[in-house]
């Protein structure tokens, strides 16, 4: 059940994202015509922003599923056992709890911004365009969570997720 749960949130994340990047390049190139034709847009350079911050999110929680942000296997892999494995935990406490204060700070900005809407396109309401901070926040958690007991297993066996090649030539 993990392992669907893991696969359907990687497919959701990698699609959401696709979609945002290529509304983003449609928004630029848009943006470029109507410079060329000697009419800028007023909303191009709010959305574009807005479409970045979201792809960022999103693929921050999607590279978090997948483990693949930086770390530092070599080094954790050095950590004789078990503290190796108390390292693990004293990093992804740090990690969850660094998202959990980002979720509830982003609620907490969402309703400082209740009643705000954009520059240029006033129709839509900045509560709408920031709450990808706390929704990207909890999808990292969930992420975070998820790739944990694969994540778990690897570092106790002396595996880096980080590597795998290296560890397929040794």
């Amino acid at each position: 059940m993990l392992r669907g749960l893991q696969s359907l949130l990687g497919w959701l994340l990698e699609w959401i994202t696709i979609l945002l990047m290529v509304a983003l390049t449609v928004v630029v190139i848009v943006a470029v015509a109507y410079r060329l034709a000697h009419n800028s847009l007023s909303w191009y350079d709010e959305i574009a922003a807005i479409l970045l911050s979201w792809i960022t999110y999103y693929g921050a929680a999607l590279a978090a599923l997948k483990r693949r942000h930086i770390g530092f296997d070599s080094v954790l892999l050095a950590i004789p056992m078990p503290a190796r494995m108390g390292a693990v935990l004293v990093a992804e406490v740090c990690v969850l709890a660094f998202f959990v204060l980002l979720a509830k700070t982003g609620l907490e900005v969402l309703e400082v911004l209740e009643g705000d809407t954009l520059v240029a396109l006033t129709w839509m309401p900045v509560q709408f365009t920031q709450s990808v901070i706390p929704v990207g926040a909890i999808l990292f958690i969930v992420a975070e969570l998820l790739s944990l007991p694969d994540y778990w297993k690897a570092t106790a066996a002396g595996h880096s997720l980080e590597h795998p090649e290296i560890h397929e030539e040794a």
